[in-house]
């Protein structure tokens, strides 16, 4: 049993979803370490929540997300950082754990790594935003061998030390997704609104498909939101807000397909495997993680990336997906179990890497 401390990103509270997928990333891999009889504790900004996993709230001021940044962004702490705090409670208690794991794409997590006894380990939740970021994963990535994680192939891609990386993907709960094989007239959209999510691009396909679109989300770029509104002034498109997985699932299982537009290379694509987990299909651009997930013509469409038609044409041919296949296939892959086994894979070579050379506390 090993004893592991996991930062969560400090750019929202665990359940605000100001954190995107990295909220729902954390609880997932607690809930499979848990389930692997090891001993997890979870440190995050306050105002979390998480049931049934022990946790330390660190109060502070927020990050800014790296996605709103160029490439030639700064490295910055704003005054009461939460994560300068959230570092500073790791490195204060680093002796009571085995390994330490980061959930922030963030530099200073990276830079802290060789001052640690601890073992650290780095699940990087983007691929290549900022040149800061870039080089300081790679000097973690040569320095320490085999502690960068990433969630895809097509995310790996990005870096220039692409072959460092454990492709841990991700792994889901699926006990609490519903298999729905009878959805509404109704498509769905679900992500941060922001620009490099590529909302407007669902939008313009379901109003020329002429079928409504619902849309859940954080509204991460109001002035976005707006300029999209104003330019689809008639499409069916209606904002239902930002629900917890419980409430989610179930209003994601009454559509026939979910859209993923991304602009720019999704790591991974958390919402694809909860629509799948509901038997929904997903129509998605061939680009970053949801490409390596959908199965072109089995469990969804991959629309070649920024084609409105190519949208338009999938959604025309849902009815040749099985809803059932696409339960299936989450459940061969991306549940919490099979994740778990890839993570005791990831941590144990750490561990053994980390302790031939320095040992941990």
């Amino acid at each position: 049993m090993a004893r592991l401390l996991l930062l969560s990103t400090p750019v929202g509270a665990i359940g605000s979803g100001l954190g995107g997928g990295v909220e729902l990333t954390l609880t997932n891999i607690a809930r499979s370490l848990i389930a692997l009889n090891h001993s997890v504790t979870v440190v995050a900004p306050e105002g979390s929540a998480l049931e049934d996993i022990p946790l330390i709230q660190i109060p502070g001021h927020l990050q800014i997300t790296a996605q709103s940044q160029g490439r030639d962004a700064l490295v910055t702490l704003p005054p009461n950082s939460v994560l300068g705090k959230m570092w500073d409670y790791a490195r204060h208690n680093q002796s009571d754990y085995d390994v330490i794991i980061n959930f922030a794409y963030d530099w200073l997590p990276f830079y802290l790594t060789p001052f640690f006894d601890c073992a650290i380990a780095h699940l990087v939740s983007m691929g290549s935003l900022t040149d800061a970021m870039d080089h300081i994963i790679e000097q973690v990535a040569s320095s320490f061998p085999t502690t960068i994680a990433v969630h895809s192939l097509a995310q790996a891609e990005t870096f220039r030390f692409k072959d460092a990386c454990f492709n841990l993907k991700n792994g889901f709960d699926l006990t609490q997704y519903q298999f729905n094989p009878t959805p509404k007239h109704q498509l769905a959209w679900v992500g941060r609104i922001a620009p490099e999510k590529g909302l407007e691009d669902a939008v313009a396909a379901i109003e020329k498909a002429r079928i409504p679109l619902k849309i859940w989300g954080v509204i991460q770029d109001e002035s976005y939101w707006q300029s999209i509104q104003a330019n689809y002034p008639d499409a069916a498109i209606e904002y239902c807000g930002f629900l917890p997985t419980q409430d989610l699932q179930k209003a994601l299982g009454e559509s026939q397909a979910l859209l993923m537009t991304p602009r720019w290379v999704e790591a991974f694509g958390n919402v694809a495997i909860e629509a799948l987990a509901c038997g929904v299909p997903v129509i998605a651009y061939r680009r970053g993680g949801p490409a390596e997930i959908v199965k072109d013509g089995k469990t969804g469409w991959l629309v070649e990336p920024d084609s409105i038609e190519g949208l338009v044409s999938a959604i025309a041919k849902l009815d040749h997906i099985d809803r059932a296949m696409c339960r299936q296939d989450a459940e061969l892959e991306y549940s919490l179990s099979a994740m778990g086994n890839r993570l005791e894979i990831w941590l144990d070579r750490i561990v053994q890497s980390r302790n031939s050379s320095f040992g941990c506390a």
